[in-house]
């Protein structure tokens, strides 16, 4: 059985509407993954979910809907809504969907503190990467999320603004993000983050936003590390 959600996520973010608009419509590897959409009513999106969806609104700057319908019950839809704020744009972001009756409350819970994350991510990469392309890598890694830390060398009380070096590759950054389940890192030419999706008897994750002229590099160091 299939149980229907809404989760919502909203607040003010650097850049113009258009700005924003291109942040997750053609820029998504610099704070999401690579996800590609048809710029029409129609089009095809490719990379948000396994099966494709389709696009049921398109008016650049102000409002897109990205839709995939599925059997039983199931769909996946997200919504977002620009609105000039200031010196920035205000965006209502809003997720709807069905998950299996028998592990909503598990996965509601899961899905609800990634969109935190990952629209947190979306206003880091709006206030110091806009525009930018990224190199996107990511992973499953070994073990617990209380093991990668450790071996990433941050502390576990390691708080937002807190200056941490990132070990495997010896880079500096700033702890942009820290909860329970979550890490972020933001370094001059890149995002980091952690994700302790153990937490719901998943592997963990490691995701990589990598924007400088060596990002290659860096991304091979960080995959001999994990294989490591």
């Amino acid at each position: 059985m299939a149980k229907q959600f809404e989760v919502r996520w909203e607040g003010d973010l650097a850049g113009t509407p258009a700005e924003v608009w291109d942040a997750f419509t053609i820029h998504t590897a610099g704070w999401y993954w690579q996800i590609q959409y048809e710029p029409r009513v129609g089009g095809a999106e490719t990379g948000l979910t396994e099966r494709g969806g389709v696009v049921t609104v398109w008016e650049p700057g102000r409002h897109f809907t990205t839709r995939l319908d599925g059997d039983g019950g199931f769909f996946n839809e997200l919504d977002y809504r620009l609105e000039p704020s200031g010196a920035g744009t205000h965006l209502t972001f809003t997720h709807r969907g069905a998950l299996a009756e028998e592990s909503y409350d598990q996965d509601l819970d899961m899905c609800e503190q990634h969109t935190r994350f990952y629209y947190h991510s979306l206003g880091e990469y709006m206030r110091h990467f806009n525009g930018s392309d990224a190199i996107y890598v990511a992973t499953d890694a070994p073990g617990t999320f209380a093991s990668l830390r450790e071996a990433l060398g941050v502390p576990a009380d390691a708080a937002v603004g807190d200056e941490v070096t990132l070990e495997p590759v010896g880079v500096v950054g700033v702890v942009d993000y820290a909860t329970a389940p979550f890490l972020g890192v933001r370094t001059a030419d890149a995002l980091y983050r952690f994700f302790g999706r153990d937490t719901w008897g998943l592997p963990v994750g490691v995701a990589m936003h990598l924007y400088g002229e060596n990002a290659d590099e860096t991304a091979a160091a960080w995959k001999r590390f994990l294989q490591r």
